[in-house]
């Protein structure tokens, strides 16, 4: 079994995604602060429950290790869930749990990952899922291999130049606000970045397949706000994605500048053509 250090997705497209995989050191030091977490809140559960011992310290002890028990399972599927493979410590960490083939993320797997966890720490300090980990491939743990996830690095993104982007370019969209807010509103932050990454990384895909990617995006993008007509005659689906990107990325007023701008120089244009 060939160990590789990065999950390499493919799209339908042709395109492939690399990201790095996260090692069991790493991953070992997010649990450590997901333990902290815990310790924290299993210290607050026992100032609550410090009354309860006076009457039966037994009955006490007994609720406080149960609900310490729930809690840690609890905590980190909603947490993987709510922040989309993620927990306190997979955050300061800059790790993720992402699907093994690069798909939505479900609920099932957060769930059966993080249930199967206990057999990863057997017998102490996680030792089966650290054994398993450094001998998978993709440093999966037991609990990765059933629920078929992997956990990855997340890079530190670097902001993009948009106005090299959509310098001197006319966005037709600008002059319908309430469909603009209409976007804003339906369309995800993944979705939005999805379409500026396909943006800046068109020149590295093949006239076919760059095509067929923005025709996709562009009609995914469509079903969220439709514009009118005379906004969209004439311009093509990469257009279409790249006026959608700029709605979505660049305020108002920096659009208004931009489109005040083009509409300036055709004004200059048709003045210098007149007789």
């Amino acid at each position: 079994m060939t160990k590789t250090n990065a999950l390499l997705v493919k799209t339908p497209e042709g395109i492939v995604f690399s990201q790095l995989l996260a090692g069991p050191v790493t991953r070992f030091t997010a649990w450590l602060v997901d333990v902290v977490c815990l310790l924290v809140l299993n210290s607050a559960i026992g100032l609550v429950f410090g009354l309860l011992s006076i009457v039966s310290f037994g009955i006490a002890q007994a609720i406080q290790i149960i609900l310490f028990f729930l809690i840690s399972i609890a905590y980190r599927i909603i947490l993987e869930w709510h922040w989309r493979g993620q927990t306190i410590g997979k955050r300061l960490l800059r790790l993720r749990v992402v699907d093994a083939q690069g798909l939505r993320l479900q609920f099932s797997q957060i769930a059966i990952r993080n249930l199967l966890r206990f057999i990863d720490a057997f017998p102490v300090f996680y030792l089966v899922g650290g054994v398993a980990c450094m001998a998978s491939r993709r440093a999966q743990r037991l609990g990765d291999f059933a629920a078929n996830t992997v956990v990855i690095r997340v890079p530190k993104v670097t902001e993009p130049d948009l106005e090299q982007l959509f310098s001197g370019k006319y966005n037709s969209f600008r002059e319908y606000p309430h469909l603009e807010a209409r976007l804003r509103q339906h369309v995800s932050s993944s979705e939005a970045s999805l379409a500026l990454q396909a943006l800046l990384r068109r020149d590295q895909l093949e006239p076919v397949a760059r095509v067929e990617l923005f025709s996709d995006i562009a009609g995914h993008f469509r079903s969220k706000a439709q514009f009118p007509a005379e906004a969209t005659d004439g311009i093509t689906d990469e257009q279409y994605v790249r006026n959608v990107v700029d709605v979505l990325y660049r305020t108002r007023t920096q659009g208004k500048q931009s489109n005040s701008s083009d509409k300036s120089d055709r004004s200059r244009l048709a003045l210098a053509t007149l007789p």
